[in-house]
C-alpha cells in the first residue's frame, strides 16, 4: 500500500461501508492491486480501468467469499478514500 495511506483507516472505513469482514476486505484490495499491475499504462501513464472487468476479476478468484454488489461497494468507498485523500481520480 503506499505510504500516504492509513491501512488501519482505510479498513475501517471499507468495513463500515460495506459491513463486511476485514480479511475479506484485504482479499478484494489483494486482488484489486493484482489487477491493476497487470493493466497497461497510457502514454500519460494512467490506467483506465473497466471497473466490470475488475469485478468479474475479483469475484471470480476462488478465495473471495463476498457477493459482486459487496465488491462493488468496498471498490467504490476505496475510490471516495483514495479521491478525499488526493490519491487518485477519475479519468475523462
Amino acid at each position: 500500500m503506499n505510504e500516504q495511506i492509513n491501512e488501519q483507516e482505510l479498513l475501517a472505513v471499507l468495513a463500515a461501508e460495506s459491513k463486511a469482514d476485514p480479511q475479506q476486505i484485504r482479499l478484494v484490495l489483494k486482488h484489486e492491486q493484482d489487477f491493476l499491475n497487470k493493466a497497461k499504462a497510457d502514454s500519460k501513464g494512467d490506467v483506465d480501468i473497466d471497473m466490470d472487468d475488475l469485478l468479474d476479476y475479483i469475484t471470480g478468484r476462488r478465495d473471495v467469499k463476498l457477493d459482486e454488489l459487496t465488491v462493488e461497494t468496498i471498490l467504490e468507498a476505496e475510490m471516495d478514500y483514495l479521491m478525499d485523500k488526493g490519491l487518485a481520480g477519475y479519468i475523462d
